[in-house]
């Protein structure tokens, strides 16, 4: 990959700050829309909002680590950017689509490249019913909340729940209950990644819910659809040997 214009992009950190700082100085700052790669600073939060922002651009997205959860992110050295850059491998991956309607009747349409989380909004657990392709498949289940999350996204959130990390070329989604109480057992299912996935709240006004795909959050919801959207790119780039396969294979033996 020949690099030429890189535009840094950096979290409210600190840390992240100050090497923004020295990187500009070391190799100048090229505007979003004119650059040839986004250089992201900071943990993961922040590499996701930069994904975004460079999807609209269709440049690739370089993180380095300077801030808490860094498993999206490259080590961070300042020297040899432009080999580093040059030399390294591009994943592409496809985010999740999430259309969540409100009570109220509102539709909030948005993408998460790492996980669509449910989750209850009040003390008492959430009733959901989970449909799969038109079938139910869960009458019911009651739990604090659900997510369905991509191959990428299944050693964040969903892994803390216990649901499986999925290699990187798996065609598959997991759909992981979180905290499930009736049936207790219920750790969730694994899904053809073609799949449309349907939740809904089966006593909303009793039990209200909430739904978010990766940080964008939408309140008081019905139901939610999901499914990966395929015409949807993210471009993301690791140095060699420390790409997302090797690190989620890396993942499960730490």
């Amino acid at each position: 990959m020949a690099v030429r214009k890189i535009c840094f992009r950096a979290s409210l950190a600190p840390e992240a700050q100050k090497s923004l700082s020295q990187l500009v100085h070391l190799y100048g700052n090229e505007p979003a829309g004119q650059a040839d790669v986004m250089v992201a600073l900071g943990g993961d939060g922040f590499m996701l909002e930069t994904l975004h922002e460079a999807r609209k651009l269709r440049v690739p997205v370089y993180g380095m680590h300077r801030g808490t959860v860094g498993f999206l992110m490259n080590e961070f050295r300042e020297e040899n950017l432009g080999d580093r850059l040059s030399q390294a491998e591009e994943a592409v991956i496809h985010p999740l689509r999430m259309i969540a309607h409100s009570k109220s009747g509102e539709i909030i349409e948005a993408l998460a490249i790492n996980e669509v989380s449910l989750l209850r909004q009040g003390p008492q657990a959430a009733r959901l019913r989970i449909t799969i392709d038109g079938k139910v498949r869960m009458p019911e289940l009651i739990c604090d909340g659900a997510l369905v999350s991509t191959p990428a996204g299944s050693t964040a959130y969903n892994h803390s729940v216990h649901g499986p990390i999925l290699p990187i070329g798996a065609n598959i989604l997991a759909l992981t209950a979180i905290s499930a109480f009736r049936p207790r057992r219920w750790r969730g299912a694994l899904v053809p990644m073609t799949s449309s996935v349907r939740i809904d709240s089966l006593d909303s006004n009793k039990r209200p819910i909430s739904a978010a795909a990766d940080s964008e959050e939408a309140r008081d919801v019905d139901h939610v659809e999901v499914g990966i959207a395929f015409d949807i790119s993210h471009r993301i780039l690791f140095d060699p040997g420390h790409g997302l396969e090797e690190r989620l294979i890396r993942e499960q033996f730490v």
